[in-house]
């Protein structure tokens, strides 16, 4: 049987062609991009099969692979469909690498099985909206930072390797405000299915933890950039610095918040 610690190597090992084969000087997305995407996909999720099968569990470990398979295959889904957005890759692959490498470390901290006291598969589904709506931020926030890098190349003049890697300035601001459009309202759902999952817990609409604030925090932040960029035209290094504050909060509601119960309080 495959220990806990066999599963995460194995996980870990499968994003580590995925965050090097886009580095390539003639990277292209060809059949080598998708097989080490597919590979990234199937480890992550091998994991959550395998350890999550029988309950789902409130740990950092399980936050963070959840969080990188899902984030791994939104960026699959937009990379078949939308042109350049494969060239997000340098930025978003090496980073749930570095996830995935967290993961691994703080796998100890198992977390607890999850007590579900709302109707049968209500609380599934709000956790399933949340993550995608996570990864869809994810994704956001990557195209925001890949616009960011491309315009401060632009203004001094100076491309490094990684922007010519990276979508142009007009392509990644594109992205992310579909990215975010698409995450506002998913998170939206997730607050409502949240409400109602809480007033069948305990019979309350918001319990105001750091959860709950961080999240409705973030939504709020969202929706204004969103108004903002409708209104006034708001983009560039000011709408990537709101976009990345966003992506921030929600961190800190979902693994952020469960690395401080699961981790430094124990």
């Amino acid at each position: 049987m495959l220990t806990s610690t066999m599963l995460n190597l194995a996980a870990l090992a499968s994003l580590v062609p995925a965050a090097l084969v886009p580095m390539r000087r003639d990277g292209q997305r060809d059949g080598l991009f998708w097989a080490v995407i597919a590979l990234a996909v199937a480890g992550p999720a091998l994991w959550i099969v395998t350890q999550l099968g029988d309950s789902w569990r409130t740990g950092l470990t399980a936050a963070l692979w959840i969080s990188i398979a899902v984030s791994i295959a939104l960026f699959a889904a937009v990379s078949a469909t939308v042109r350049d957005a494969w060239r997000l890759a340098p930025l978003l692959l090496p980073y749930l690498l570095v996830l995935g490498v967290l993961a691994s470390i703080f796998d100890r901290a198992e977390g607890r099985p999850l007590a579900e006291t709302a109707p049968l598969g209500w609380l599934e589904i709000h956790i399933g909206v949340s993550v995608v709506a996570y990864g869809l931020v994810t994704m956001a926030a990557v195209a925001a930072l890949a616009a960011f890098l491309q315009e401060r190349a632009l203004k001094t003049k100076r491309p490094t390797g990684l922007t010519r890697m990276l979508p142009s300035v007009l392509d990644s601001e594109a992205l992310s405000s579909k990215m975010l459009f698409l995450a506002w309202v998913v998170m939206g759902f997730g607050v409502a299915t949240g409400m109602a999952t809480q007033y069948f817990e305990t019979a309350e609409i918001l319990r105001f933890d750091h959860k709950t604030l961080l999240s409705l925090f973030a939504f709020a932040v969202i929706g204004g950039l969103l108004a903002a960029q409708r209104l006034t035209g708001v983009r560039g290094r000011l709408a990537a610095r709101f976009m990345l504050l966003a992506y921030l909060l929600l961190t800190l509601a979902f693994p952020g918040v469960k690395f401080v119960t699961g981790v430094l309080i124990g």
